[in-house]
């Protein structure tokens, strides 16, 4: 986390980035978004250690993106959901996925297309569904692999 003495700033932006501006913050919203439910697949995925993911968790939860969910008393095991706050977070993560598409491409085109989950039709960067019109509400998005993205790559997601 980054120092909290922002005497002379008045600024949402530091303000947010206290909350998600660690690398691996983002990516876990992204993964658990995708359905990255459970801690091992979460951390195998990331390539992150076991420490630093307990504590990427933790503050996510104190923060109220994530809650989590116990789905096996023996032994005591947790899934990792996000809550509204979280799932709002699903445009920024858009606009800096088209950022890097744009900026820092793909040889082979984009890694994830996102869709409007309703029709399929794919999102332009003000979340409107080229394909039907609708404006698209976080929990409508479905991101797919692109062009750019080698099946190997995907989260490999527990049934």
């Amino acid at each position: 986390m980054l120092d909290r003495d922002y005497e002379n700033q008045v600024c949402s932006i530091a303000r947010s980035l206290e909350v998600v501006g660690e690398r691996w913050s983002l990516l876990i919203v992204r993964n658990v978004g995708l359905g990255l439910n459970r801690f091992e697949p979460l951390r195998e995925n990331l390539g992150i250690t076991r420490s630093v993911l307990t504590t990427r968790l933790n503050t996510l939860i104190e923060y109220g993106i994530l809650e989590k969910r116990q789905y096996s008393e023996r032994p005591p095991r947790f899934e990792y959901h996000l809550t509204a706050k979280g799932r709002d977070l699903a445009p920024v993560l858009l606009q800096l996925m088209w950022w890097g598409d744009r900026y820092y491409p793909e040889e082979n085109g984009a890694p994830s297309i996102a869709t409007h989950g309703g029709c399929g039709g794919l999102l332009d960067h003000h979340l409107i569904c080229e394909k039907c019109g609708e404006k698209v509400e976080p929990s409508d998005i479905k991101v797919k692999p692109g062009p750019g993205r080698k099946t190997e790559d995907l989260p490999k997601i527990p049934a």
